[in-house]
């Protein structure tokens, strides 16, 4: 048994939370006897730099025939007035769309170390377990754009939010899928009273309803939902949403579990997919040896679940994430009086120990 990898550290945080996961997934292997191997490549910030795009194109080709792509971040305020066609943000719009990953799984399970981190009273965080299911390569991020135009003597720019049938089917086709393994209920996500995409959209989720008559669905504007987050967090299963509003409330139900460093990410595709923990490239911190690569490495853990179906060594990762959280140890962002504090290099070495 072998597995490709291809690595993506990105900018910023990028390679040393990379570096890590990539420690924890060689202790992994050791363990189990995975064969996995490693191919690292450029994209974003690093590699305009390099090669003048974000993405290159054989950066593209490594990915296609690898098992599964660990990716860190891109982007940065160094690269804030390059062209928008070449920002580094680009590198993972264009991976979505040449790997076809049309969806992005972010799950939200709160940690009974971490209960107290939230900025909600611990009766409403305790038990909170979720996935947002988002779809990631349609919508106003991928429509028809205009940067600058003069109308009626203002300048003025312009983007294009538009969903077909068959994207808002297959998305919702997951997150039922997804809900028939958990507790059975999805919540879809729109704006039906404004925007026509939205009445689309609830059209076509309660059509395929139909074909899930043990699975619960319910429907939330998108305010609404934000609103619920915070107020009961936990009488969420699986929620399902399009590629903005997913965008921002996947960071809201990152912040209810404590910390965005912690979250991990799979972006779901038809062959490859790809794993990133949801927050950026914190270039402030860059170099300093204290991110945290806590979602990273649970990150790793879903590329063995849903790529390589490696579901013991998941588990095995993910239980010594809790265990190092248990035993007190926290990096920057978590520490708090009272509990050892542990930089990227020294939690990374904790959690190896608990495999």
């Amino acid at each position: 048994m072998s597995y490709k990898i291809t690595v993506i550290p990105g900018d910023g945080i990028g390679k040393e939370i990379t570096d890590s996961a990539v420690e924890v997934l060689k202790k992994v292997d050791e363990k189990f006897g995975l064969g996995l191997s490693y191919t690292y490549k450029d994209a974003g910030g690093t590699a305009y730099d390099k090669f003048g795009t974000p993405l290159p194109e054989d950066t593209i080709e490594a990915c296609k025939a690898s098992d599964g792509v660990l990716f860190g971040a891109v982007g940065g305020d160094k690269w804030d007035n390059v062209d928008p066609a070449l920002r580094p943000e680009k590198a993972i719009l264009g991976l979505r769309k040449n790997l076809g990953l049309y969806a992005n799984l972010r799950p939200v399970k709160v940690a009974d170390a971490l209960v107290e981190y939230s900025p909600l009273k611990p009766e409403l965080v305790k038990g909170v377990d979720l996935v947002i299911v988002r779809e990631l390569i349609g919508g106003i991020y991928f429509g028809d754009k205009c940067e600058s135009e003069q109308h009626n003597g203002a300048e003025r720019a312009w983007d294009l939010e538009n969903y077909s049938v068959p994207e808002v089917d297959r998305i919702a086709k997951l997150a039922f899928e997804t809900a028939k393994l958990r507790r059975g209920k999805v919540t879809s996500v729109d704006k039906a009273n404004v925007l026509a995409t939205s009445r689309l959209w609830r059209r076509t989720v309660a059509k395929l309803a139909e074909s899930y008559p043990d699975v619960e669905l319910n429907n939330l504007y998108v305010d609404n939902c934000a609103m619920q987050l915070a107020i009961r967090p936990t009488q969420f299963d699986v929620i399902v949403m399009g590629n903005l509003f997913g965008d921002i409330l996947s960071d809201e139900a990152a912040v209810v579990g404590g910390s965005i460093g912690m979250m991990p990410s799979a972006s779901i595709g038809t062959s490859t997919s790809l794993y990133e923990p949801i927050h950026g490239s914190a270039p402030d911190i860059a170099g300093k040896g204290i991110a945290n690569p806590m979602g990273t490495i649970l990150s790793a853990a879903m590329l063995l679940r849903y790529s390589l179906h490696e579901e013991e060594a998941a588990k095995a990762i993910e239980a010594a994430v809790d265990k190092a959280l248990a035993d007190g140890y926290r990096t920057p962002d978590l520490w708090k009086e009272g509990f050892k504090k542990a930089n990227t290099e020294e939690i990374t070495k904790v959690i190896c120990e608990r495999i």
